[in-house]
């Protein structure tokens, strides 16, 4: 577990590029973040190697001059909002001007892109014109290889200013795996200045008369190499920052989801928006989308990824929103992780990265495609080669693991990568019941005749994991089939989970009274009250939500009771299901007011 960072840093991006780090006393960039096939890692830009603490200086640095004189932004305070609960914005008051940023990432048709966007406005309050300069000043102090722990490249960082007003950004090694280019909207002013932590500035001027409102907008653009990243910036100087940020507001209000309440609907869009963009990233090399853990680099877990957080996490989240990506994403899953599915924590791109079998890895691939086509209609898919392909490798990897005389199934680790505490447990056996059904109805017809039957399961595990309990009998966590059983609920494998496996309703008495044990204990762990949201408890979970601070209103894997992350903050995986539980509770559940068999709001 990695601490939660000091500074309360603004996070925004799209698909290619992370933001994590703005300033929010100067809005200042730190770094910049992307993901990089051919390293199987994310690749990070920044203006100093503690850039995490924010002490350094920026990789990009808004820089205000009055009549020739430097005015600190910030120093009467930055008042930041964040637009659709995704685009930041800020206004501070220098004298008698008045001056507004925005800085973006455009998404959507026609605007989605491996760049970002800096727009500043200035406004002249006063009796008289002013002589105003805006430039990004910044330093390429810093430039890392990021899989879980950060590895700085060896090479030398350079900074070079082009004869046509542009600023590149790169390492002196050939060849090279990323690079940055900067140019304003206008005629603009360069400076370069050589050094280990090469320094560069890019700016323009103007005349604001009294009244009158000037902007000006700085564009960076990313890509595998200082070409590419020069085209790929004069692409988004040509569309225009404005265009630019209409073609991403629409975007994002196509994503939009309601629960009818307005304090939940805040942080079921803040999440669902983070986990889209950052659980979810396309690489720089090659184009493609894929999933992560998070792409903030202060989570323990990095950039690797586990099958079933990204398809019983991520997945349903992304679908809500988007079920074009979503039927990508799966598509791509099933391509990348599924021929070896369950087996453990891995790169992103599906190469095994720690061993640990996890049956609801397995599990989870016939799950999430029975999801996609319950809730699209798309049954064609479980027609396509790989998805095909990858149902019956779960089946056969789902019987391997079958007891020779009990109808359960066994596991090495827990969902979050924990070794079992028993090798069967009642968590991933649930999954595999659902999965089970999900065969018979996906797989041909002879090869269907030999699924085990689900209902079987089921009873099996009812006769294994069930316990007494001061007010009667309790779902177990865990067995070894002789009577030994473990008393906690598992990480990542919490028994709230039990109704959205189809193994019971959420008003089976012996579930109402694990749930209710589960409850009296401490809240530590987000994952935990989003399983809460599936029991009878939901109404008082929901509420807690409301009111949790999170990472900056963002999922962190540990919390404290009052809801303030204490470790592993800006989990965007698990920012997926903390959006898609609270819609699901709500609209499908009924709970804290909600209406059951609500839909979500189309784009």
């Amino acid at each position: 577990m990695h601490p939660i960072p000091a500074l309360p840093w603004i996070v925004t991006g799209n698909h290619w590029l992370s933001l994590p780090c703005i300033h929010p006393a100067d809005a200042s960039v730190h770094c910049v973040g992307m993901l990089h096939r051919g390293s199987r890692a994310a690749i990070e830009f920044a203006g100093h190697a503690d850039f995490m603490a924010g002490t350094g200086p920026a990789l990009a640095q808004p820089v205000l001059r009055v009549n020739g004189e430097a005015v600190p932004l910030g120093a009467s305070g930055l008042a930041w909002e964040r637009a659709l609960e995704w685009l930041p914005t800020f206004t501070a008051t220098v004298g008698d001007l008045v001056v507004r940023g925005t800085v973006f990432a455009p998404t959507g048709r026609d605007a989605d892109g491996a760049g970002f966007v800096y727009a500043l406005a200035v406004e002249n309050r006063g009796r008289f014109p002013a002589e105003i300069a805006l430039a990004l000043e910044g330093t390429l102090g810093h430039r890392q290889q990021r899989v879980r722990t950060p590895r700085p490249f060896d090479d030398a960082a350079r900074a070079e200013a082009t004869p046509d007003g542009l600023v590149l950004l790169e390492g002196a090694a050939l060849p090279g795996v990323a690079a940055l280019a900067w140019c304003a909207d206008g005629v603009a002013t360069t400076r370069v200045t050589d050094g280990a932590a090469p320094r560069y500035a890019i700016g323009r001027a103007f005349t604001a008369a009294p009244g009158a409102s000037h902007d000006v907008a700085f564009f960076c653009a990313a890509g595998p190499e200082r070409d590419a990243a020069r085209a790929s910036a004069l692409v988004l100087r040509r569309r225009g920052w404005r265009d630019l940020l209409a073609r991403t507001r629409d975007a994002l209000r196509g994503l939009e989801q309601s629960t009818g309440h307005e304090g939940r609907d805040r942080v079921m869009m803040r999440n669902l928006l983070f986990g889209y963009f950052f659980a979810v990233g396309r690489a720089l090399d090659d184009a493609h989308f894929y999933c992560v853990r998070t792409r903030v680099p202060w989570h323990a877990a990095g950039v690797t990824v586990r099958d079933a957080d990204a398809l019983l996490w991520t997945l349903p989240a992304v679908q809500l929103a988007d079920a074009g990506l979503a039927k990508e994403l799966l598509l791509r899953l099933c391509e990348l992780h599924g021929y070896a599915p369950g087996q453990g924590t891995a790169y992103f791109d599906g190469t095994l990265f720690e061993p640990g079998f996890a049956l609801e890895g397995v599990a989870a691939y016939p799950i999430a495609i029975d999801r996609y086509v319950r809730d699209t209609e798309d049954d064609p898919i479980v027609e396509d080669a790989v998805v095909g392909d990858t149902l019956y490798l779960c089946h056969d990897d789902l019987q391997a693991r079958r007891h020779p005389s009990v109808p359960l199934y066994a596991t090495d680790v827990t969902p979050a990568g924990e070794p079992a505490p028993h090798p069967w447990t009642l968590h991933a056996n649930a999954a595999a019941a659902f999965a089970l059904e999900v065969f018979t109805r996906t797989l041909d017809e002879e090869s269907a005749k030999d699924v085990a039957d689900a209902a079987t399961v089921r009873q099996a595990a009812r006769k294994h994991f069930v316990r007494k309990g001061p007010g009667g009998e309790q779902f177990a966590p865990a067995s070894d089939l002789l009577g030994g059983q473990a008393g906690d609920d598992l990480a990542g494998a919490s028994l709230g989970w039990l109704p959205q496996f189809e193994f019971c309703a959420r008003t089976d008495a012996t579930y109402r009274r694990t749930m209710k044990a589960l409850a009296a204990r401490p809240v530590t762990t987000l994952t935990d009250q989003c399983a809460r949201l599936m029991g009878p408890d939901a109404d008082e979970v929901l509420e807690w939500l409301r009111r949790a601070p999170l990472h900056e209103g963002f999922a962190a894997e540990r919390v404290e009771p009052d809801g303030r992350a204490s470790a592993n903050g800006g989990d965007a995986t698990l920012a997926c299901l903390l959006a898609y539980s609270i819609w699901y509770a709500t609209n499908a559940v009924g709970a804290g007011g909600g209406t059951t068999g609500g839909r979500k709001r189309e784009g």
